[in-house]
């Protein structure tokens, strides 16, 4: 579990693309030596980051209840934490280190032996999700995010009370008021068939929790005995996330007016139907098909949908968990084409 330099040489770390806006900063990456076994988690922001980190990190610490996931799994790019207390935190941890990022992968050091998960969903649920997360930020979150020194672009303002028109302006000047979204999907749906690099789809992992946390599992070459995996499957369910977000949420929920609890939803599909028009969700459509790489569409718009022949196999019953995860280990990038 030595540490490894990153392997871009400095030119190829120049051409990493450079994002920072008042949540971030890629160049924060540079300061990090990675191990070989260590595990980074990305994602357009509100797809689903958080559940994965609760889902990784019961895997590697064998289902145990009091784990202070918010504590040991940090947010690199986020600017906000000073850069040292990352550096110092991911040091010092003796066991495998899991990160978290919300960059495309153009913007982030892809290391080879570093394992990549890049978790998508449904574009309406997420901005969805994110208006919601947006609406509940404190006025102490926007001083810090807008106040700190290092704040690169406009300010982050308060959202339009209107979700319609917070969503078509998301949608028109792509992931405003974050950052660029099609292009996050995208360029990791171009990696998704390098042996490093795992892509997930929310709604699969909603549909098939068992399969997809095993698959994970597979992926990452973390085998929990069987006594261990009914904990890691009862401790990474949504509802659980809901109900211990204290341990689990960025900031222990801190930063959102209604606490940890408000940032953990039920991670229903749709529920912003009546919100918007038809011609709304066509136009999302349209625009995702002329952004993305064939085929990232086509899978970003599913909602669960893909049929798992060897599901049957997938039981927390300790007798049959071996069945199910042996079923899974050799579908580690199993996407549409």
């Amino acid at each position: 579990m030595g540490n490894i330099r990153q392997t871009q040489t400095v030119s190829e770390v120049d051409r990493l693309a450079i994002l920072a806006n008042h949540h971030f900063d890629s160049r924060r990456w540079q300061a990090i030596r990675f191990r070989s076994d260590d595990i980074v988690i990305s994602s357009w922001a509100k797809s689903g980051t958080t559940w994965l980190q609760q889902i990784v990190c019961q895997m590697i610490h064998d289902g145990r209840s009091d784990l202070a996931t918010n504590s040991i799994s940090p947010w690199v790019d986020f600017r906000l934490t000073p850069l040292a207390d990352v550096v110092e935190l991911l040091e010092s941890q003796p066991f495998r280190r899991v990160m978290k990022s919300h960059l495309p992968s153009d913007a982030i050091p892809i290391v080879p032996p570093v394992r990549y998960l890049y978790i998508a969903r449904h574009p309406i649920d997420v901005i969805w999700s994110w208006y919601n997360h947006h609406v509940n930020f404190t006025d102490e979150t926007y001083e810090a995010l807008n106040g700190t020194i290092g704040r690169v672009g406009p300010p982050l303002e308060r959202p339009d009370v209107n979700f319609r028109r917070y969503f078509r302006k998301w949608l028109l000047e792509d992931g405003h008021p974050f950052h660029p979204y099609w292009s996050n999907v995208d360029s990791w749906w171009r990696h998704r068939h390098r042996p490093n690099v795992c892509i997930v789809h929310f709604a699969d992992l909603r549909r098939h929790f068992e399969y997809e946390v095993m698959r994970l599992a597979s992926f990452l070459n973390i085998r929990p005995t069987a006594d261990v995996w009914p904990r890691v499957f009862s401790h990474s369910r949504i509802d659980y996330v809901r109900e211990h977000a204290e341990l689990i949420v960025p900031f222990g929920g801190t930063i959102f007016k209604g606490g940890a609890r408000s940032f953990v939803r039920s991670g229903a599909a749709r529920q912003w139907e009546g919100l918007l028009k038809k011609s709304d969700e066509i136009e999302c459509r349209v625009m995702a098909d002329k952004l993305l790489t064939p085929g990232c569409s086509d899978w970003l718009f599913r909602q669960g949908d893909r049929p798992i022949a060897s599901e049957r196999a997938v039981s927390s019953t300790p007798a049959r968990i071996n069945v199910g995860y042996e079923a899974a280990r050799h579908r580690c990038v199993e996407v549409s084409e």
